[in-house]
């Protein structure tokens, strides 16, 4: 399993990569994407849209089942990656790369493991 080691993780498997001190990047984790499968198609927050930590903000529907993104911050999406509209499976392909959406004014990043507590939760979570 494929954990950045400068990204933050969430216990429902988004990761999170600080641009600034206000605004970061979010996504889907390796681990996620896995489990997935074949992500068949995105639906995306709007910018301007107004995100809560743990509310759903997205959803990715696979070939399996659609699965709710939630927000690992609060804040304002600033932008989406409209690429994955056209590509979802770019997020199977390079989930670090195939982020979701950036989010500014952003607070709430209490309850985000570093890379080294993310590990230690997916062994924890396999047994």
């Amino acid at each position: 399993m494929n954990v950045q080691k400068d990204y933050f993780y969430t216990k429902s498997h988004e990761w999170v990569q600080f641009l600034s001190e206000s605004t970061a990047r979010v996504g889907l984790s390796d681990y996620a994407q896995s489990e997935m499968s074949d992500i068949v198609f995105v639906n995306l927050p709007q910018e301007g849209d107004l995100v809560s930590v743990g509310d759903s903000f997205a959803d990715v529907e696979s070939v399996k089942a659609v699965s709710d993104v939630y927000s690992p911050l609060a804040g304002e999406v600033s932008a989406v990656n409209e690429e994955l509209l056209d590509s979802p499976q770019k997020i199977n392909e390079d989930p670090y790369g195939a982020w979701l959406a950036e989010i500014k004014d952003i607070s709430g990043k209490e309850e985000l493991m570093d890379a080294a507590e993310y590990e230690k939760f997916l062994a924890e979570s396999a047994e």
